[in-house]
C-alpha cells in the first residue's frame, strides 16, 4: 500500500508563500535540491491544487537545467499528476488529469491500489487530505527565513500527534525533518 506524503519548503515562521504570494526565498540550493530529488524519487503519483500545479508545470518542459534541476526535472515528468480545481480549464503537462472535487475515498482506493508512493501539494488539497485522516507522513524542509505572514503551511484548529523519524541540516541552513502520522 503506497503512502501518502505531504512534503513542502516553509519559512521558519510557518508559510509556504509570503504576504505577496512570492516563495523565491525558499529556492533551494543544489545540496539541499538534490536532497530533496531523492526523497521524491519513490514519487509515482502527485496530487496538486491549482496554484502549486501553476508553479509545477514549469518543470514539464524545463530547458537549460543541469544538475538537481535538470534531475527534478526528469522525476516530474515521470511521475503522474492529478490536479484538484474547480477553475482550472484544463491542464498542460503529460500524464496528468484534472479533478474537480477531492473525494477521500478517491484517494483511499489510490493508495490500496498502488505500488509507488503519493504525494499531495499546496497547503489547501494537504489540508484536506490531513482533516480526513490521509496523510502517513510529513515532511518539512524550514529555511533560515522568516517572512511575517501568508499562506500558512498547516491548517488551523487541527491536532495531529507525529512522530520524529529523520532529520538533516544543510549548509544553507536549511532544516529536514520527517514525521509519521
Amino acid at each position: 500500500m503506497a503512502k501518502l506524503i505531504y512534503t513542502t519548503i516553509s519559512s521558519f515562521d510557518g508559510y509556504v508563500a509570503d504576504t505577496e504570494g512570492n516563495f523565491d526565498w525558499a529556492a533551494p540550493d543544489e545540496e539541499v535540491h538534490a536532497f530533496v530529488n531523492d526523497q521524491q524519487r519513490p514519487i509515482g503519483t502527485y496530487l496538486c491544487g491549482r496554484r502549486l500545479y501553476e508553479v509545477m508545470v514549469y518543470w514539464e518542459t524545463a530547458a537549460n537545467h543541469a544538475g538537481a534541476s535538470a534531475d527534478f526535472a526528469r522525476i516530474w515528468q515521470a511521475a503522474d499528476k492529478v490536479v484538484y480545481s474547480t477553475t482550472l480549464q484544463s491542464v498542460s503537462s503529460a500524464r496528468t488529469r484534472l479533478v474537480r472535487n477531492f473525494d477521500p475515498a478517491e484517494i483511499e482506493r489510490m493508495k490500496a491500489e498502488s505500488d509507488k508512493d503519493i504525494s499531495v501539494g499546496g497547503p489547501g488539497l494537504a489540508a484536506a487530505a490531513l482533516r480526513a485522516g490521509l496523510v502517513d507522513e510529513f515532511c518539512y524542509f524550514l529555511t533560515p527565513t522568516v517572512v511575517g505572514g501568508g499562506t500558512a503551511v498547516l491548517p488551523d484548529n487541527i491536532r495531529i500527534p507525529m512522530q520524529l523519524q529523520d532529520i538533516r541540516r544543510f549548509d544553507n541552513g536549511t532544516v529536514y525533518l520527517r514525521y509519521v502520522i
